[in-house]
């Protein structure tokens, strides 16, 4: 967990000098750029030679030369579970360690520079009262808490004798009506947004990628229904096709995975404004046949190369893609990997910097004040060793993340 004086910090004004500025809006980069940050808001970003001189006293930070960008996003994470842990066991962790370790992956996502996170199954609200609150350190976080899923669904986890494993991550509906009692639950225990199996999944035993989940009237409920609570979003776990189209007729905010988006899921996707979410670490980085029980090791496979094929078309279309790495699927705290991936199918590096920045932002509903390093926003950012636009695969390696700066209090400094 972070030390005490880490939890404690409140924003000062901050001058950063000699940076490489990539702001996350897709403009070419600043070189010998100064950012001025004062009370937790960037007050400027920009060349060295027209920023506004400081106050005395200020306190500054060579960037030598390094590339500052925004702080980045992980639009979909699991952190109440370690990399690798068979969710089906939650249950049967020790709470208070399961806290402990919580808290720990929360730190070490924010020292890998992910700034804000949505976590989508398994983390109680409590965890973004408390880093908002600055009790631990993290990412400052939207929570879906539960996942709303049918009898037998991706996120069904109990027993046959009705025994539920998942420490209270599930949330079972199976007809419209359940559906929408299913969301107000979730919403009274604090959910900022909802998320609905439209397909089987992965690691799920009792299904497959391609089964549908919630049918088309029942996603459809879900939408309405967090509609009529304050217009939350609604995030579609969505692997085969078939649930791919029914999320997308229901009126869901983001598909999630879409490795079965097809050309007409996509033109259909592009025409309703829909997030794409490829998670492509799972992919490249959660394919592990001696950890990974047979049955889930061989949908990894037979999907992996229609995962690529489909998300390259995405980004060849230029989809709506925001940033996510299912993390605890893949590793905690290199979550950046993501950048690599998305970049070996056809993106470009500052696209993919866009991509985990100024678009995972608009998703998330925060673009005003998060994002990119514009003045009047809120002073996220990271300093990373060398170039990311030549190298991308630099902002994967979490040691070359220098410095992690969020809303203007210094998380993490290494340089």
């Amino acid at each position: 967990m972070a030390s005490p004086s880490s939890i404690t910090d409140t924003a000062s004004a901050l001058r950063i000098r000699g940076a490489r500025l990539v702001d996350g809006t897709g403009t070419a980069p600043v070189e010998d750029a100064v950012l001025l940050i004062d009370g937790g808001t960037l007050r400027y970003a920009g060349p060295a030679p027209q920023a506004p001189q400081s106050p005395p006293g200020v306190a500054e930070l060579d960037a030598a030369g390094r590339t500052v960008l925004p702080g980045f996003f992980d639009c979909h994470v699991h952190l109440g579970f370690a990399h690798g842990s068979p969710h089906a066991r939650r249950g049967e962790l020790d709470p208070v360690l399961l806290t402990l370790d919580t808290a720990d992956r929360l730190r070490q996502t924010l020292e890998a520079g992910i700034t804000t996170a949505r976590d989508l199954g398994g983390l109680p609200a409590g965890y973004r009262t408390a880093v908002a609150a600055g009790r631990i350190v993290g990412p400052r976080l939207h929570t879906a808490v539960r996942i709303i899923s049918h009898t037998g669904g991706h996120a069904d986890v109990r027993l046959p004798d009705g025994t539920d494993l998942s420490g209270g991550m599930s949330e079972i509906a199976d007809t419209a009506d359940e559906a929408r009692l299913a969301v107000r639950r979730v919403l009274r225990d604090g959910a900022d947004l909802v998320k609905v199996c439209a397909t089987g999944g992965m690691a799920s035993p009792y299904d497959q990628p391609e089964d549908e989940g919630l049918l088309e009237d029942e996603i459809r409920a879900v939408v309405d229904e967090a509609r009529r609570h304050g217009g939350k979003p609604v995030a579609a776990h969505a692997q085969g096709t078939a649930g791919i189209l029914n999320a997308l007729r229901g009126g869901v905010t983001s598909l999630e995975h879409a490795y079965g988006l097809d050309r007409h899921a996509l033109e259909l996707s592009g025409e309703q404004d829909v997030f794409i979410v490829p998670t492509l670490s799972t992919v490249y980085a959660g394919i592990d046949r001696d950890t990974m029980p047979d049955y889930h090791y061989q949908k990894k496979v037979r999907w992996s190369g229609i995962t690529k094929e489909n998300i390259a078309r995405a980004i060849e279309h230029g989809a709506r893609i925001a940033l996510g790495t299912d993390a605890a699927v893949g590793p905690h705290g290199r979550n950046l990997m993501e950048l690599s991936y998305l970049a070996d199918l056809g993106m470009s590096p500052m696209d993919a910097i866009v991509a985990g920045t100024r678009t995972s932002a608009e998703l998330l509903g925060v673009s005003d004040r998060l994002g990119t390093l514009e003045p009047g926003k809120a002073a996220d950012l990271v300093i990373c060793d060398g170039d990311p636009l030549s190298d991308i695969g630099i902002l994967g390696i979490p040691s070359n993340i220098r410095c992690v700066v969020q809303d203007g209090v210094i998380r993490k400094n290494t340089l």
